[in-house]
């Protein structure tokens, strides 16, 4: 069986970002594995009940999603609501996801603050980036699921994992 990949619902064009857009990414590599059935599509937020469209949320300055998963910090909107029990709600339904798609691999949309795998916001909502990861990513890492960035450097590398477990 070839190996599986939980993939950013926002990715495969599904409109549930916090502003009710989607991230589409267009690449002959999505093409092929969406032929191939390999991808299981989540949004780990919306799976957890929050609205489209919803305030945008960040990690709490200082943090990033292993500390939001260990309980040290929070995810905040920018109306200031707290809305970290949801994102880890989120995290786990994903989680849950995976294991029962049995993925190895995750490509999530980076920034957020559930699928950010190299980048995510800094918590004071002025649009600053810096390296750290989402909840939902810290979950699955914590849980053997390698995940990937939506970048061209992510999915050559997340080719290169598959191709390796393929031929396992």
């Amino acid at each position: 069986m070839r190996a599986r990949i939980l993939v950013s619902s926002c990715l495969l064009g599904a409109p549930v970002r916090y502003n009710g857009s989607a991230k589409t990414l267009f690449h002959a590599a999505m093409d092929r594995w969406q032929q191939e059935e390999r991808l299981v599509p989540v949004c780990p937020e919306v799976a957890a009940g929050l609205l489209i469209p919803r305030p945008p949320a960040e990690i709490e300055p200082g943090h990033d999603g292993a500390d939001v998963v260990n309980n040290t910090a929070r995810i905040y909107e920018n109306t200031g609501g707290d809305v970290t029990d949801a994102f880890l709600s989120g995290a786990h339904i994903a989680l849950d996801i995976a294991r029962a798609h049995q993925c190895r691999f995750a490509l999530l949309t980076d920034c957020s603050p559930s699928c950010g795998s190299s980048f995510i916001y800094d918590g004071y909502f002025n649009g600053t980036r810096h390296a750290g990861i989402g909840a939902t990513v810290a979950l699955l890492h914590q849980n053997g699921i390698t995940v990937f960035a939506n970048s061209e450097q992510g999915i050559t590398r997340l080719q290169q994992a598959l191709d390796q477990a393929d031929r396992a």
